[in-house]
């Protein structure tokens, strides 16, 4: 019964019936108890080559791709207004928006933000192709390769664990005296119970089927942050808010509808991302108008794709693979930084590392920006590996990680 309970939270019909079912199947079992424990031997027997390689990767994972190549890590920051990363999942970057692949005006917004003084960074990119590997990395301020070089590949390993957990930013934040804020409308990143590194999330992980796969809450993610923000007028904050819209196409072939009504859910999906963005954005400049306000997709729509997981076989159209990446990034800076920082802004995994210079006043930190390369998993078309499919130039390359 309180496996049940741990299971399904206050659900009475479901662990009554749980109860039910156990003691049904556990009488007609017991008389076969001898070849159910043979069957689990059995199926034990089956798992290991799946374990053995998780166990190893576990016994052998090194964090040391997040070690910083220089002392950005004790940076310290000049001016501390509040901070406002909000993250759209799969908002692709406005200018490939009008490509033939997406068809999709949007001005209205676009317009909204530059009469808001944000500065829109055309053809910004993710380095990663799906939301845990890209936002590790835009966590970790380093590339991963998809932990490939812990035996094998691995897209999830400890991934949530370094985004909502122990990572660069959250400690750079924290010894500038910063209250971190996770600010979630279903609890994804709380998947797997990482050990949550934020002074405050709007989910708690009591919240949470140990089963859900993170998406079987949802909050109402605008009434949560602004309740927030108003409660915590008298410290600097920094505030990670992210909303699953307008999100990607479907993940699998099962679920798609085909290329061009993917893309028509797409594109009405947008128009909601740009209605709540700007009752967000309202509300903080009304309540906090001296803040650094970052909207910073995590990765592309795959528009032009038929489902996400396509992006697996390997693809030479620069459209496709631009849609894979391609990332909306808009800033307002609490001041004009007169392009000191940002000039070099390309990619996710420096996104902070910009920021901080800019907080810092110190244009050293940008000597040693990361590589701006983005990289795919690919299991068909070529042998299986991480591959480099952008170069830091922004030209398409297909090249494997050793």
């Amino acid at each position: 019964m309180l496996v049940t309970i741990t299971l399904f939270g206050h659900d009475a019909f479901k662990i009554t019936l749980a109860l039910f079912l156990g003691l049904v199947f556990g009488r007609i079992l017991s008389a076969h108890l001898v070849k159910v424990i043979t069957i689990q031997l059995i199926l034990c027997v089956l798992v290991l080559p799946k374990l053995i390689p998780d166990l190893y990767r576990e016994l052998v994972y090194s964090r040391d791709w997040m070690v910083q190549q220089d002392s950005i890590a004790e940076v310290k920051f000049r001016i501390k207004p509040n901070i406002y990363l909000i993250q759209p999942d799969g908002y692709t970057n406005f200018s490939d928006l009008n490509s033939r692949l997406y068809q999709i005006k949007n001005d209205r917004f676009e317009d909204y933000l530059d009469s808001k003084g944000f500065v829109d960074y055309d053809d910004y990119r993710s380095n990663y192709a799906t939301t845990l590997s890209s936002n590790s990395a835009l966590f970790g301020m380093g590339h991963h390769y998809y932990g490939n070089r812990t035996f094998g590949i691995n897209p999830s390993h400890n991934k949530r664990n370094e985004i909502v957990g122990d990572n660069p930013v959250l400690d750079i934040f924290k010894r500038n005296n910063y209250k971190t804020f996770l600010m979630l409308d279903v609890p994804y990143l709380l998947a797997n119970r990482p050990k949550v590194g934020f002074d405050y999330s709007n989910i708690s992980l009591d919240e949470i089927s140990f089963i859900s796969r993170g998406f079987s809450l949802q909050k109402n993610l605008l009434e949560d942050t602004k309740k927030a923000i108003l409660s915590n007028k008298t410290t600097p904050n920094f505030f990670f808010i992210e909303a699953m819209q307008p999100g990607h196409i479907a993940t699998w072939k099962s679920n798609s509808g085909g290329i061009e009504k993917e893309a028509e859910l797409y594109a009405q999906r947008l128009k909601n991302a740009n209605d709540w963005l700007i009752e967000l954005i309202e509300f903080i400049e009304t309540e906090d108008p001296n803040s650094l306000i970052i909207i910073a997709a995590d990765h592309g729509g795959y528009v032009g794709f038929e489902y996400m997981k396509q992006c697996e076989i390997k693809e030479d159209n620069p459209l496709l693979i631009a849609s894979i990446f391609s990332s909306a990034l808009a800033i307002k800076w609490p001041n004009s930084n007169n392009g000191l920082y940002d000039t070099d802004l390309k990619t996710s995994v420096n996104l902070f590392r910009t920021v901080f210079s800019y907080l810092s006043d110190n244009q050293n930190y940008l000597k040693n920006l990361s590589e701006d390369k983005s990289y795919v998993i690919i299991n068909q078309g070529a042998p299986e590996g991480v591959y480099e499919y952008i170069d830091e130039t922004g030209e398409i390359v297909f090249n494997k990680v050793p």
